[in-house]
Formats: structure tokens, C-alpha cells, sequence
């Protein structure tokens, strides 16, 4: 039981880290907005109006604005994720923004240009061509052989969320890590979340209604614990997440759990980290587990439509 629920924890890492450019995004142009009582992140609640949150943070934006370089190019929305995670406290925002920066124009610099290149092209014909986006990413030539659609996707909600969809049992880590290091899989990851980052913000601004990140981890299929080489890739990238992409992650939803461990559902949760217990949700998800392997939810826009739908209603 210890190793399952140490394993469950590792899938939910996984599952903040890989993303978006495996597979398309379904539906880029956001409907109306609605609001639900799930907390996103930090913050605000998952439907607030961005203009709303923008004036409550109006003060610690402004001042986060006298840190950002002169050829550094971040929006209002970009900042307004950073002065989220410490609400009210603008020291404690410029210090985290300050080591944002420096990894952008240092260690991460190829990865934030890469991401911004690709998502341009992917939307330079008004709608989204996912092909530059997964081709640019870093070791794209290996490691796409690996985290493929069977494995990965990233949706929308009617709503606008994002909802990124990983069914672990799919990723042959194994033999992935015996061709990757773990440098070139943690670079995979954080080019991944930077567009995931983009795509939110420009939708926060463009449609007046604050985009989250839903997580929904797939445990069908799930018979073993990550590759220890891959667990790695993981730790150092997730070591970085939070301060590169503050207020960005909405709900972790653990889906089609094994009957045998629902009843444990208490003591799973205090292993994972304590901002990731506040957004926690164990549910059945039929629609999904119905599935031999995701890739019909970016194919099948019907099944794409009944499975973001059962994402709204398992959601507290």
C-alpha cells in the first residue's frame, strides 16, 4: 500500500510537469464564462473575472512592473500570476519574479524563446496547428517517441480551462530514460508548462475570465512506480515549477482509482505537497476510463465534449 501511494504521488508530479505539446488544443476560443467555488490558486477562485483580480492586485503589479528588464517582455497577466502567490506582499513577489527573470534569460532562455515561436505559429491561422509547437520542443526528436496523444493531451472546458489529461500506464519510461538524460526530459517539461503558461494568459486577457490548468491523472492502467531516472527529470523540474509559474495550477483530479485504495483516500493525501492537497480530488471517471488510450479526446470532438462535461460535474 506504501509503494501505491508513493507511486500516486509521483503521478501527480508527472502530472504538473508534462504537457501541452504532445497533442492539440482542442477548441481555443474560450465561450462564456462561468464561475465555480474551487479554488484555482492562489488568490482567486476558477471563473474569476480577470479585471477584478487585476484591481485587487493592482498595487503589487504595478510595483512588480519596476522589476521586469526593459527588453524583457512580460504582460499584466504574466505578473498578476506572480503577485497572486503572495497576495499583498510585493517584497515577497519581486524576490520570486526576480529568480523567474534570471532563469529567462539564462538556463531557460532557449525554452521561453522556443515556446513563444512555436505557440505564434500554432495560432498565426486563427485557430491552432499543433505541429510547430510539438516539434519545438527541446529533444522533441526523442522524446516525442515516448510522451505521445496515447498518453497525453491537453483539452478545453466549456468554460476555458485548460484540462490536461495524462494516463501514466501509457509512457514507456523505462525505455525513454535509457535514451534521455535527466536534463533533456526536465527541459521537455518546463518548455511544456511555458506554453501551457502562454496559452492561459493570453486567454485570461483576451477573454476577460481567468484561465486555470485542471490536472486529471488517468490511474487506469497503472501497475508500477516511475523509472527512478524519470522520477529524477521530475523532482528537478517540479523543484522549479511553482517559481516559475506561480498561480497557474487549478485542480489535481486523481481519476479511476482501484477500488482497493478508494478507502484510503485519507491516507494519500498528506503525502503530496500542502498546495497540492488544497486542489485534490479523487473521482470515477467513466468516460475516460472507457477509453483503450486518450487520443480520440483531441480526435473525437463528441467524446471531447462528453469527457470535459464529466470534468465540470466531478469537480467539487
Amino acid at each position: 500500500l506504501y509503494l501505491t501511494m508513493t507511486m500516486l504521488r509521483s503521478l501527480v508530479v508527472a502530472s504538473a510537469l508534462l504537457a501541452a505539446p504532445v497533442s492539440s488544443f482542442v477548441s481555443t476560443n474560450a465561450p462564456k464564462a462561468r464561475t465555480t467555488h474551487l479554488n484555482a490558486a492562489s488568490g482567486y477562485k476558477i471563473g474569476a473575472k480577470t479585471h477584478g483580480v487585476l484591481i485587487n492586485n493592482r498595487y503589487v503589479v504595478d510595483e512588480l512592473t519596476k522589476v521586469v528588464p526593459d527588453d524583457m517582455e512580460m504582460s499584466e497577466m504574466d505578473l498578476l500570476r506572480f503577485a497572486l502567490a503572495h497576495p499583498g506582499d510585493e517584497r515577497a513577489a519581486q524576490k520570486t519574479l526576480k529568480k523567474a527573470i534570471g532563469w529567462r534569460q539564462t538556463t531557460g532562455k532557449h525554452i521561453v524563446e522556443a515556446a513563444r515561436e512555436a505557440v505564434a505559429k500554432a495560432t498565426a491561422n486563427g485557430g491552432w496547428d499543433n505541429d510547430p509547437v510539438r516539434d519545438a520542443a527541446p529533444h522533441a526528436d526523442v522524446i516525442n517517441k515516448f510522451i505521445t496523444p496515447r498518453a497525453v493531451i491537453t483539452t478545453t472546458t466549456e468554460d476555458g480551462d485548460l484540462v490536461y489529461v495524462i494516463r501514466a500506464s501509457q509512457i514507456d519510461d523505462k525505455k525513454m530514460m535509457d535514451v534521455c538524460s535527466v536534463g533533456q526530459v526536465c527541459d521537455f517539461f518546463l518548455y511544456a508548462k511555458e506554453v501551457h503558461n502562454i496559452i492561459a494568459n493570453q486567454r485570461s486577457a483576451r477573454t476577460g475570465r481567468m484561465c486555470s490548468v485542471i490536472f486529471a491523472n488517468d490511474i487506469s492502467g497503472v501497475r508500477k512506480p516511475p523509472d527512478k531516472r524519470f522520477s529524477q527529470a521530475l523532482t528537478s523540474s517540479s523543484d522549479q515549477y511553482e517559481s516559475l509559474y506561480p498561480s497557474l495550477a487549478g485542480p489535481t483530479m486523481i481519476l479511476n482509482l482501484p477500488l482497493i485504495l478508494q478507502a484510503f483516500v485519507g491516507l494519500l493525501k498528506p503525502l503530496f505537497p500542502k498546495s497540492v492537497q488544497e486542489r485534490l480530488v479523487f473521482k470515477r471517471a467513466p468516460i475516460l476510463a472507457s477509453l483503450k488510450d486518450i487520443t480520440p479526446l483531441g480526435t473525437d470532438p463528441m467524446l471531447q465534449n462528453r469527457f470535459v462535461r464529466e470534468v465540470k460535474g466531478l469537480l467539487p
